[in-house]
């Protein structure tokens, strides 16, 4: 590898934090070229040209054509190790270039010139591409330091009015940018030798099938349900649990089950490796509910479970950990509609892996006070530095999720989550109580820092909460809480998969993001 074309590359990125390889080991046949779709601060497709033990590469704003009669813009950028030839996941927010990265097309290339060195240097590259998607012969033309210009020669493979924003899945995966977003496969651990960096984020959480769903619609009232392999015994599936909203059919045992399956690959993440508490509705959201947390004795036996060490003799001792799409929907079957995970994994309790902040509407606070509230937490994280994203609990109020390095104890992540809560409050004392109870807030907010608390929980991202039409806690991106349409309750089981589908998961670049706790 040759160290000194990478050595911008490393500069720019702090391999603690982003998934990106650090490029020490791999070996190439010197003749790959790759484009990623990359969704960064702005939207651009990466042209890569594997050559002397690295990729050169150009940032192409509007993605290559070709179409011959269109010159594409392509500004050059720090040369990247081989290793990213492959790399298809997400970059952690607050890194450089974070955002989520899809293989766009790929396969290898010839220069036109015995020395394509020389003619890098003398400004004009000219090279056929074999890809999946880019044939043909291309050319790039240096009009500045960094600008080039990217044309397609007229040939054979040329396409007048070719778009490449109409082919936009990943010859890697077959998704596209939103699906990598919302339920990333992989990260790469930049500490770790490259031919180790790969760890996987998640099993393979593929949502049900067409066939599934329809097998499920199949079902009388009650029955069993194959789920990927697993048997579920399904009950009372007509049962009403939650009544409609403005006019819309009320929403039945049947349709939470088939949600949790398919909302299953993007939900997850949250729930997996984590004690799980749920609140449990078995006679719909318009009567009384309860909350559960020991795995019961008739749990099937391919549901995973975890024994607390911890538990004393009167407290829960085994938690159901979900694990697979169809735990999603054994939990809907017991009409587990909240579903709240431990914010510390099972394999070390003691230290959680999120920071919460619980924006809690008082009876006076209205939705305008609580973005008010969110965007002074936002204020608060820039000012310190730290990334974070916020989320509708989809009743009235909106939680700030910190992701963390899992080295500080509870007690330490709770201080210092009031130290942020008491600072964001005496901006506006007028709005906040810091009154436990709810009858001494006089009506106003409580910021809410005590559930950095042990086997104390907040609603995971994309579970339904008990109100009329089924409203889901729905993670957001920071400037959508300057949205005039933004309602904590937006969005339901019926419309969240398709907000996932066009924008992806937000908090996907939170999971596994590893960061300090900043001084306050």
């Amino acid at each position: 590898m040759n160290e000194g074309r990478l050595a911008t590359y490393r500069q720019k990125r702090d391999f603690e934090r982003t998934a990106e390889p650090r490029g020490e080991s791999a070996t190439g046949t010197g003749d790959r070229f790759v484009v990623q779709r990359h969704r960064a601060r702005r939207k651009h497709y990466d042209l890569r040209l594997e050559f002397d033990g690295a990729l050169l590469s150009w940032a192409v704003p509007k993605g290559p054509t070709l179409d011959p009669s269109v010159r594409r813009m392509a500004v050059q950028v720090e040369d990247h190790p081989l290793e990213y030839a492959d790399f298809e996941g997400t970059i952690p927010a607050g890194e450089y270039g974070g955002g989520d990265v899809i293989v766009w097309d790929r396969g290898t290339w010839t220069p036109g010139e015995d020395d394509p060195a020389a003619a890098l240097e003398a400004g004009t590259l000219h090279f056929e591409l074999h890809g999946e998607k880019l044939r043909g012969r291309f050319v790039l033309v240096r009009r500045g330091e960094k600008q080039w210009l990217l044309l397609h020669k007229r040939d054979e493979h040329a396409e007048d009015g070719w778009d490449p924003e109409q082919h936009p899945v990943s010859v890697k995966s077959g998704r596209t940018n939103e699906e990598v977003a919302a339920a990333p496969e992989a990260m790469w651990r930049g500490d770790l030798p490259a031919d180790r960096a790969e760890i996987r984020l998640r099993p393979n959480w593929d949502p049900p099938t067409d066939a599934e769903l329809d097998e499920l619609e199949r079902l009388k009232t009650k029955g069993t349900w194959e789920l990927q392999g697993h048997r579920i015994s399904l009950t009372n599936l007509d049962k009403v649990l939650f009544p409609g909203l403005d006019g819309e059919e009320p929403i039945t045992k049947r349709e939470l089950v088939a949600y949790h399956a398919r909302i299953a690959p993007v939900m997850l993440p949250y729930l997996a490796d984590r004690a799980l508490n749920s609140h449990r509705f078995p006679n719909g959201v318009d009567s009384p509910g309860f909350w559960h947390k020991e795995a019961p004795s008739h749990a099937p036996d391919w549901l995973r479970t975890w024994e607390y060490p911890g538990a004393d003799d009167d407290d829960v001792k085994r938690y159901i950990v979900p694990d697979s799409p169809a735990a999603l929907a054994w939990l809907a079957n017991y009409a587990a509609l909240e579903l709240h995970p431990w914010t510390s994994p099972i394999d070390d309790v003691e230290h959680p892996t999120w920071a919460l902040f619980d924006i809690d509407p008082g009876e006076q606070t209205s939705f305008d006070d609580v973005l008010t509230l969110a965007r002074l937490h936002r204020a608060a994280m820039e000012h310190l530095g730290v990334v974070a994203k916020p989320k509708v609990t989809g009743q009235r109020g909106v939680q700030i999720w910190v992701p963390i390095e899992p080295r500080y104890t509870y007690a330490e992540t709770r201080a210092w989550a009031e130290k942020v809560s008491r600072a964001v409050g005496n901006t506006v004392p007028e709005l906040v109580s810091w009154s436990w109870a709810k009858s001494e807030r006089r009506g106003l907010a409580r910021l809410d820092y005590t559930q950095n608390v042990l086997n104390k929980t907040l609603v995971a991202p994309y579970s339904a909460r008990p109100r009329p039409g089924a409203p889901v806690s729905v993670p957001l991106e920071w400037d959508e809480l300057d949205d005039p349409d933004l309602t904590p309750d937006r969005w339901t089981i019926r419309t969240v998969l398709d907000r996932l589908a066009t924008t992806g998961d937000p908090f996907a670049d939170l999971v596994g993001h590893r960061q300090p706790l900043p001084p306050v």
